[in-house]
């Protein structure tokens, strides 16, 4: 069948009412031009389910449709996109603000050229594609109007906020085991929750030298580390590593 005729019935039903993912035009309208089968492989590409890429989840297009209603971008926003994966989301981003308004991370090399090859394919190779740990954010391109981060954290990422720029938005799930898509913007007190949309289930933020599809490894890394700290926090001053006593 014709993808753009898949698209549209894509994005029929995630405008019907059962659904009611997609409710701006300006999202459904960039939802029916990118064309989804140059990110997630046939069958599957307009089926309403997760995929699988280098051990990363691949956004379902009605979840894909909730982040990128919540981020709310306008034509001109300067975005960044935490955790591009395939690259389909900034895509979406691209025909909404522009493919050279779009910038998007991520700390898997393997996700990083996938999505540069998708993106690409489709008609947006004007988006740039980094690896870098995504609670740094990318702070030559900031100030960001608007920051999607498509996976979880306990708090907003200090960066990530500091990279806003005034009246910008930062979206992501927040939380543990419970999370909530919610919506974080700057404060002079500090960064301010002012929306939350409902649950969501995402991969906690990866930092440098984890991999998504090692969750014990980077469990039993996190640990070690919050350990080590911890026993130095404790060592009285002679026992400190940082003192240089032969010179004192």
């Amino acid at each position: 069948m014709d993808p753009a005729v898949l698209r549209d019935d894509m994005v029929d039903s995630l405008e019907h009412e059962a659904k009611r993912c997609v409710r701006s035009e300006r999202l459904g309208v960039a939802m029916r031009q990118v064309p989804r089968e140059a990110f997630v492989p046939d069958p599957y590409a307009y089926a309403d389910r997760t995929g699988e890429c280098h051990g990363t989840r691949v956004l379902s297009p009605s979840t894909a449709a909730r982040l990128l209603e919540a981020l709310g971008a306008q034509p001109g926003d300067n975005v960044l996109v935490v955790g591009v994966g395939v690259g389909y989301t900034a895509a979406v981003l691209a025909e909404i603000v522009g493919a050279d308004q779009v910038q998007a991370i991520d700390i898997d090399r393997r996700l990083v050229y996938e999505a540069r090859q998708n993106l690409e394919r489709a008609g947006y190779g004007q988006v740039l594609v980094d690896c870098l740990d995504g609670a740094n954010g990318l702070r030559a391109y900031a100030p960001y109007d608007r920051i999607l981060v498509e996976a979880a954290a306990i708090e907003p990422p200090p960066a990530l906020v500091d990279q806003l720029a005034a009246g910008g938005q930062l979206v992501l799930p927040l939380g543990g085991r419970e999370q909530r898509l919610s919506i974080v913007a700057p404060r002079a007190e500090g960064p301010a929750v002012v929306d939350r949309q409902g649950t969501t289930t995402f991969g906690p933020m990866l930092v440098d030298g984890e991999q998504a599809n090692t969750v014990e490894r980077n469990r039993t890394r996190r640990e070690d580390q919050e350990f080590a700290r911890r026993a130095n926090d404790r060592r009285k001053g002679w026992e400190q590593n940082w003192i240089d006593w032969d010179h004192l």
